[in-house]
């Protein structure tokens, strides 16, 4: 795909760990078609992530790790996405939910989950509940109080990799009001049989059940601070982005089969919007680019902004996937083109909250609120 430099690349320090992404990810591409139609989680693309020393490169320093920037971050998940998008989106939600945990946590508690962490085990975030939409931070599950402790009877939704997690970043209501823990699974944790989305299919999001699940105080995660710019929240348009560069490069590769002396490549009509698609891509990464930088600052700015570029994003890769079937024809719809992976992988990310509905209100309203 057509590429131009950016003003907000990542640091030269941190390149070699896109390059590592970029390498793994050639590998991740071979299987992408298998594991869709298996609905079959690549755990051992995970592992090699982990192996790598890339998850723990972003740990904070105190912990071992690198503190790698947002920016890498980005680079990385839109690596990741363009070859193997439920790579990029169980990663990307592993590496959250363990960032937030040590992040947020006691010492004592923090030191333990990077160490688990670095020791390759695997995370998973627990947020999502019947009916709870977009509102998804404010849980509707009261915990029971247990001495000092609580304990969850519920449910959980659309849990990505649940079933190779090791530990939950998992939220319930406590005295009326959200409370976040750190969850280790246990036998009080449950798996019903699978509901297969229709894409992503490969990331095995699914319901988790909760029977008595203790809830220890000592695992209860303080608040953010107000410059804390969660790692899903910033990466969440990155991995949209890629899916939408995968779709330029599967535009390019169709239009340009010769057939009958001429290719699609030469229609006026496909040229035109190739190109545009191609600006609209350019533009929502420089908004996904900036997002990084005010992360990488602290600024309060950035969260706001991650909300306004994922709406972009997720909307960037529809319409991109989309051209990719006009332009793909009928062939486009067989199962052997990676056309209709693209396209059903690309309308995810406006699903994950926050929707596009939702988001496209509250930027609105900031807009109109002057």
């Amino acid at each position: 795909m057509l590429t131009r430099p950016s003003p907000v690349a990542p640091p030269a320090d941190e390149q070699h760990w896109v390059d590592t992404a970029r390498e793994l990810a050639a590998d991740f591409a071979a299987t992408v078609a298998a594991d869709d139609a298996e609905a079959r989680l690549p755990i051992e693309h995970l592992r090699a992530l982990a192996a790598s020393g890339l998850d723990a490169a972003f740990l904070p320093r105190e912990h071992g790790g690198e503190a790698l920037s947002y920016a890498t971050l980005g680079a990385v998940v839109q690596t990741l996405a363009a070859a193997h998008p439920a790579v990029a989106a169980v990663w990307l939600m592993h590496l959250g939910a363990a960032h937030t945990l040590v992040t947020l946590s006691s010492d004592e508690q923090a030191a333990f989950f990077a160490s688990e962490l670095k020791a390759g085990k695997r995370f998973a975030n627990a947020l999502s509940e019947p009916a709870g939409g977009n509102h998804f931070l404010a849980s509707q599950q009261d915990a029971d109080a247990v001495g000092e402790n609580w304990s969850l009877t519920g449910r959980k939704l659309f849990v990505s990799g649940s079933e190779a997690a090791d530990h939950l970043f998992l939220n319930a209501r406590i005295d009326g009001a959200p409370a976040f823990f750190g969850v280790t699974i246990d036998d009080t944790v449950s798996f019903p049989p699978i509901e297969e989305t229709m894409g992503m299919r490969a990331t095995r999001s699914r319901t988790i059940l909760f029977e008595g699940t203790p809830l220890l105080r000592s695992r209860l995660t303080g608040p953010p601070a107000p410059e804390y710019a969660n790692l899903i929240t910033v990466g969440f348009a990155f991995l949209s982005l890629g899916i939408a560069a995968s779709a330029i490069d599967a535009i390019a590769q169709t239009a340009g089969k010769v057939r009958g002396g001429t290719s699609l490549a030469e229609a006026t009509w496909v040229r035109q919007e190739t190109g545009m698609a191609w600006a609209e891509l350019t533009a929502a990464t420089l908004m996904a680019e900036r997002t990084a930088w005010l992360a990488d600052q602290r600024s309060p700015e950035a969260m706001p902004a991650a909300t306004e570029t994922k709406m972009l994003a997720n909307e960037v890769a529809k319409r991109t996937a989309a051209l990719a079937v006009r332009i793909g024809g009928g062939g486009g719809f067989l199962v052997s083109s990676p056309i209709q992976r693209i396209f059903r992988d690309a309308q995810a990310g406006a699903l994950m909250a926050y929707s596009v509905p939702f988001s496209s209100e509250l930027v609105g309203g900031w807009v109109l609120s002057g």
